[in-house]
C-alpha cells in the first residue's frame, strides 16, 4: 500500500477497530458494513413474528416500518430512523407487556442507538451497488469461515489444530502477497537467490 493511496475501510463500527483504520491510514474513507444493518433488521423482524397473537396487527406493522428504515438506510438516509419513524405509524411494540413484545422494544432500542451512534459512516449503499462498488465484506468473511472450519473438523486427513491455524494462515497470506521467499532470505542467508 503506498502511503497517499486512497482507502476505504468497512467494519461494523466497532470504536477500536476504527482507530486501528485511523491509524493506518488517517485520510481513508471509513463506512459500515451493509452485512451487520441489514442482519439486525432482519434478527428484528423474525422477532415481531412472535409478538402476541392476539395483536398480530402490531408484528405486521413493525414489521413494515422495520422495511421502511431498511430501504432508508440501503439509500443513506438514517436521519428518521428511530424514535420518529417507530412511533409515528400506529401501536408501540410493546403495548401487551408481553416477553416477546419487551425483547423487540429492547432490540428497537439497540438498533436505534446503533444507527445514531454510526449515521455519518453509514454510506448510500444503493448507489454505491450500482456503481459495482463494495458494499459489504460478507462474502470475505464467509470464505474465511468456510476455509478454516472445514480445516479445523477433526475427520479431515489434514485438519488443523487451534495453535497451528494461525500459523499457517500467516503463511498463506505471506505466499499470495508474495512475500514468503524474501522471509526465508531473511532467515536463511544462502536461500535461493531473487529471481531478476
Amino acid at each position: 500500500m503506498q502511503e497517499n493511496q486512497q482507502v476505504v475501510f468497512m467494519s461494523d463500527g466497532g470504536e477500536n477497530v476504527r482507530r486501528v483504520q485511523e491509524y493506518l491510514q488517517p485520510h481513508s474513507e471509513h463506512w459500515i458494513d451493509w452485512f451487520p444493518i441489514t442482519l439486525r433488521v432482519t434478527v428484528l423482524q423474525q422477532q415481531t413474528k412472535a409478538l402476541p397473537e392476539e395483536r398480530p396487527e402490531t408484528g405486521a406493522d413493525v414489521s413494515k416500518r422495520l422495511d421502511r428504515v431498511k430501504h432508508r438506510l440501503w439509500h443513506a438516509n438514517g436521519g428518521g430512523v428511530g424514535a420518529s419513524e417507530s412511533s409515528d405509524h400506529g401501536p408501540e411494540p410493546d403495548s401487551g407487556h408481553s416477553a416477546a413484545a419487551k425483547k423487540v422494544t429492547e432490540g428497537l432500542t439497540e438498533f436505534e442507538t446503533y444507527i445514531r451512534n454510526h449515521r455519518e459512516f453509514i454510506p448510500n449503499s444503493g448507489e454505491r451497488y450500482r456503481q459495482g462498488e463494495t458494499i459489504s465484506t460478507a462474502f470475505v468473511e464467509s470464505t474465511i469461515q468456510q476455509v478454516v472450519s472445514r480445516r479445523l473438523v477433526k475427520k479431515q486427513q489434514r485438519a488443523w489444530t487451534l495453535r497451528g491455524t494461525p500459523l499457517l494462515l500467516q503463511t498463506l497470506t505471506k505466499v499470495l502477497n508474495h512475500e514468503l521467499e524474501e522471509v526465508f532470505r531473511r532467515w536463511y542467508p544462502r536461500f535461493r537467490a531473487e529471481a531478476a
